[in-house]
């Protein structure tokens, strides 16, 4: 994230007194204040359908988020209004553009909005839709208009292509900002740190040097208080379509001439284009049993809040992909993600290919490891390359050891990925934010499988999965897995 102090405007949050507003984004708010990289002139109005709260006990609420988040007096709350839309009427519109108006006024600022959509999917078009009827999707010449439309980007690929045709009826591509918040974790970021800014790596990032790459997202918890919308979505929807697909992107894209918004997308877009067509035998789907986690007992799928006793829906997903271009031809990529698994655990795996000859044949030694790079994203963020090194005295005898970087040893703290994209948002820089033809081709590539899914095989909480997946791996589960 940039130094640099954010522009001046106003940021109104529909969904202002939820679940998201309060844990996530006035923290954010609150941390950029604190850095001052949030300016001092920007208000932030919060919008939603109670009609219990007004501009002071919107203000109680927002110290409290600061307080539970350990952000206490961050930020002044004088800087925080609110706005009730109890029927979403076109007059209420008109009267969030008049509050708007006077907010302008009263802090001496230019027309400048940025629309943070914190709402359900269902919401989305028709709230986009109204603001475009009542004038507020674009600004008068020295102003600016933004919209933050938060994941999921629809359910298949038909939502999602009506939601972008309402999109773009309204605002400008250069106006939408699709927010997925693990592009706003440094450590994603580094990702095109590492790769372009070390020409060791980007030399050996081909089909002639890696011969398999491995992405993971191992949640632990199970589906909480979210069996309702879960149960209708699953984790391709949940986690493949966006978070694994945007990771994929970044690991497999082309070198763009620049980092920047423009380039970026457009490297990204081409990634998921070039994917093969993903058939039955490239899938595999669990669902979790009653297990146990830490010691803990856990309760099955079935027996979770919300859930259906007949539910077939998958909380584990597993895809070994083909990226049809010159870079990738021939290198599996393994996706997974799950639910109820051993450890919450985000991981990226890359496993070099072997050396052609034995060197070590006169020794009795022919088995060498391949060298593996393994980039954690979450918790214990780093890196670590594990070689083979010779164990002293004999040749006969190799151990692979890790060279290990973690950004805790070097950097005293990570910035949360809402406080970087937010501050993006004010700053109009759309690199961390998704092209709504990433949307359109992620989707593509998975709607047959939504379309004909496959069995939903069980396996017991606790483990890393069901059985079929088990040889979709980068080939090296201690790594990826346990230890570095």
């Amino acid at each position: 994230m940039t130094s640099r102090v954010s522009e001046p405007g106003v940021l109104v949050i529909f969904g202002g007194t939820g679940d998201l507003a309060r844990r996530k984004l006035i923290p954010a708010l609150a941390s950029l204040a604190a850095g001052g990289l949030l300016h001092e002139a920007v208000q932030v109005l919060g919008i939603s359908r109670s009609r219990e709260h007004d501009d002071d006990s919107y203000r109680d609420l927002v110290r409290r988020a600061c307080v539970d988040a350990g952000r206490a007096d961050a930020i002044d709350p004088a800087r925080f209004h609110f706005f009730s839309m109890p029927g979403g009427t076109p007059e209420e519109y008109q009267g969030l553009a008049d509050r708007l108006g006077t907010l302008r006024s009263e802090n001496e600022l230019p027309p400048r909005h940025a629309f943070y959509l914190a709402l359900p999917i269902a919401a989305m078009g028709k709230t986009i839709e109204a603001l475009g009827a009542a004038g507020l999707a674009h600004a008068p010449d020295g102003g600016w208009t933004r919209i933050v439309v938060e994941k999921p980007f629809g359910h298949d690929l038909d939502s999602a292509r009506a939601l972008v045709d309402t999109t773009r009826r309204h605002f400008e591509e250069t106006q939408v900002y699709r927010i997925d918040h693990y592009l706003g974790k440094e450590t994603v970021q580094n990702l095109l740190a590492f790769r372009f800014g070390n020409a060791i790596f980007e030399s050996l990032w081909n089909r002639d040097r890696i011969a398999a790459v491995e992405i993971m997202v191992a949640e632990s918890v199970g589906v909480g208080d979210r069996g309702d919308y879960y149960d209708a979505s699953g984790a391709l929807r949940d986690m493949v379509q966006n978070h694994l697909a945007q990771l994929l992107t970044l690991v497999a894209m082309e070198v763009p001439p620049v980092i920047g918004a423009e380039s970026v997308r457009y490297e990204k877009t081409k990634v998921l284009r070039s994917i093969a067509p993903i058939t039955s035998r490239d899938v595999v789907f669990g669902q979790y049993a009653a297990g146990t986690i830490d010691g803990e007992a856990v309760p099955g799928y079935r027996d979770e809040t919300g859930i259906d006793a007949g539910s077939t829906t998958e909380t584990f997903a597993a895809l070994k992909l083909e990226i049809m271009n010159w870079r990738w031809q021939g290198v599996p990529f393994y996706v997974r993600t799950g639910k109820r698994l051993p450890r919450r655990l985000t991981r990226i795996g890359v496993r070099f290919r072997s050396s052609p000859v034995c060197m070590f044949e006169h020794e009795g030694v022919c088995h060498v490891s391949s060298d593996v790079l393994i980039l954690t994203l979450q918790p214990d963020e780093g890196f670590s390359l594990h070689i083979d090194v010779k164990k002293p005295g004999s040749l006969q005898e190799l151990q692979r050891i890790p060279l290990t970087f973690r950004y805790r040893d070097q950097f005293d703290g990570l910035p949360d990925a809402y406080e970087t994209l937010l501050h993006d948002v004010l700053e109009g820089d759309q690199t961390l934010f998704v092209h709504s033809e990433e949307v359109l081709e992620s989707w593509r590539l998975l709607d047959p499988i939504l379309a004909d899914p496959p069995v939903a095989h069980p396996y017991k909480g606790g483990t890393w999965g069901p059985e079929a997946a088990a040889g979709w791996t980068l080939g090296e589960p201690a790594l990826m897995r346990e230890g570095r």
